[in-house]
Order: structure tokens, then sequence, then C-alpha cells
């Protein structure tokens, strides 16, 4: 199915407010309430559009996704929220979008396409239009608004708005937010953008910025690539955890948004168990130190969780069968 950024679950139930227990909602999808908001750590699609609907039998929701979309921050979204904010126009915000939204979802794409009147920034989602992701398609729409506003001076309103389900029984709210028409039932997820007015400097942008954001960004597309998995992020957060000691389940979990309970049964799902992935990233990460002369044996014990070189010796010899001495020696010639 993929994933999203927790980031919209956590804005999602944030804008429902007390009318809902937002921590149980949380939970129910492996996000620890309490944990810092990260837009890194992402969730499952599939049980974020349950996340929704289990939230729509419990109140109404009809103008949630708008609320949720007027609640989200350019800064929120980290490195792709600056560029957006230091682009030179809204033309240049929107197809950074286009480029980039592959870095907090792999479900879903953007594009900007000329119509005959005016310009389409096209929603792509795969999937069956159940009501989870029909309220998440309403958010994002409402999202590119909001932000929009943000970044630009004076007024902004779409010419219309475009949705492909059928609409509430009462669509004012909806009207009044975009501050145009919407089209419920339309043949696309957009919204139909004026070029001229997309023309229009931002107010912070900044072409300096704007190159150092998106070599960012570009490096950050290259990482992910198509292969983006929880394994990947907890490996990253172990290696840099290990100075300190081998790192505990509980204390991973946490820095990447999730209980412990939830980080051990997604692992399990993929074949993964905490310790397999400790000892994997301490393996990798010590290769890849003694491929480098400036780290000393005693440095590279410590900076994978050893207390005692000799310990270090003995769990690499156990890994690739050869001391560390010698798999350096074998890799630089020293």
């Amino acid at each position: 199915m993929g994933n999203v950024t927790s980031l919209f679950a956590r804005k999602m139930v944030a804008a429902a407010g007390e009318t809902l227990d937002g921590a149980a909602f949380l939970t129910s999808v492996g996000l620890d309430p309490d944990a810092p908001w990260d837009p890194k750590v992402m969730i499952s699609a599939a049980a974020y559009y349950d996340m929704l609907e289990r939230m729509a039998a419990e109140t109404d929701v009809t103008e949630l996704p708008l609320k949720t979309g007027a609640s989200m921050r350019c800064d929120e979204y980290g490195a792709l929220g600056l560029a957006w904010k230091a682009a030179p126009d809204l033309m240049g915000s929107f197809s950074r979008v286009e480029r980039y939204a592959r870095l907090w979802t792999s479900v879903v794409e953007y594009e900007l396409r000329p119509s005959a009147k005016g310009l389409l920034f096209i929603l792509h989602r795969d999937g069956p239009r159940r009501l989870g992701l029909r309220m998440s398609n309403e958010a994002s729409l409402a999202s590119a608004v909001s932000l929009a506003r943000q970044v630009s001076p004076g007024t902004f309103t779409p010419l219309e708005v475009h949705i492909r389900h059928s609409g509430p029984t009462r669509q004012e709210a909806h009207e009044a937010y975009f501050g145009c028409p919407v089209r419920f039932g339309a043949e696309l997820d957009a919204l139909l953008l004026d070029e001229d007015r997309l023309r229009t400097p931002n107010i912070l942008g900044d072409e300096g910025i704007t190159r150092f954001l998106l070599s960012h960004l570009d490096a950050e597309l290259a990482e992910i690539g198509d292969d983006w998995t929880l394994a990947t992020e907890a490996k990253r957060a172990i290696a840099n955890a290990l100075s300190e000691g081998v790192p505990k389940m509980a204390d991973i979990a946490r820095g990447l948004g999730l209980s412990a309970r939830s980080f051990h049964r997604r692992l399990s799902e993929d074949g993964l168990s905490f310790q397999s992935l400790t000892e994997e990233t301490r393996r990798e990460l010590a290769e890849g130190l003694l491929r480098d002369d400036r780290y000393a044996l005693a440095e590279i014990a410590f900076l994978t969780g050893f207390s005692e070189q000799s310990s270090f010796t003995r769990a690499f010899k156990r890994w690739v069968g050869r001391p560390p001495a010698s798999y350096r020696k074998d890799q630089t010639g020293h």
C-alpha cells in the first residue's frame, strides 16, 4: 500500500480537538502520542485511512480535512517546507511539491498540467475510493492552499477546486475555505490555478537559499529512492546512538515516534528483530570506519557501542570471520 508521513495523522487528530481520544487514535497506528512531531517518521497509508474512518464513526468529519489543511505550516515540513517558502513565486513552490512529494508520501504523486482555463495542480492517488482516502485527498488540497496563503502576498484563492468523489450534503464550508467553486464528482482531484497569480513573487523568496535547499532535497530524494523502510530509519537511529552504548529498543522506537510494541510488531512483519538490526548496523558501521585510516581501532570500538576494544575485536571476527586489523589491511593496504 505504501506510507505517508505521520505528520498527517497527528494533524488530523489535533484538528479534531477534544471531541475524540486523540492519544488512543495515534496509538492505534503505532505512534507515541508524546513523541516529537517528525515528518520523516512514516506510517502505513492503510493504517492512516483506517484511523480516519474510525474517527468518522465517532464524530462528524465533514470539515475535518479543511481544518487539518488550514493548520498546516511550512516549517513543519522540514527542508521541503522551507523550499516552498523560499521559492521565488508560487509556481516555484508548487513545482517543489511536484518533484519532492516522495519525501513525505509514497502513495501520492502531484502533477502540474496546463489547461484551457489555467494550470492544474493534480493529486494522483491510486486505490479504492474509501472514506479514509477521500478525507486524505481533501486535506492534501486544503493544505496546498493553506501553504500558498502563508507565503504569497495578498489574498490567494484557486480558480476552482476539483474533487473526484461525491460531496457532502452541505458544501458551504468547502467553498468558504477555498474561496472558489468546489466541483465534486470531477474527473480529477486538483486545484485550478491562475498562472499570472502564480508568478507573483513570494514574500520570502530567496534564490540563494532555494539553491541550497534544492541540493539538500535532491540528496534526500536520492537517499530514499523507492526503498524506504522502517528498517532504514531504525538503522540510522541506532547508528547515531551507538557512541553512548547499545541503545534500547524502546528508546529507538520513541525516537521514531512509535511505541515499542508497534515497533517490534512492524519489524517482525518484515522478518526482522531489533537485535538482528542492531548487529547489522554495528557491523556495517564498523566496516565503514575501518576503511578510513583516521579512526583508531579503539575509537571504532567506542563508536560501535563497545566499552572495550577486545570485545569489539571478538564481535567483528564473529561477523566477518577475521579480526578488524586484518580487514583494514585488506581494504586500505595499511
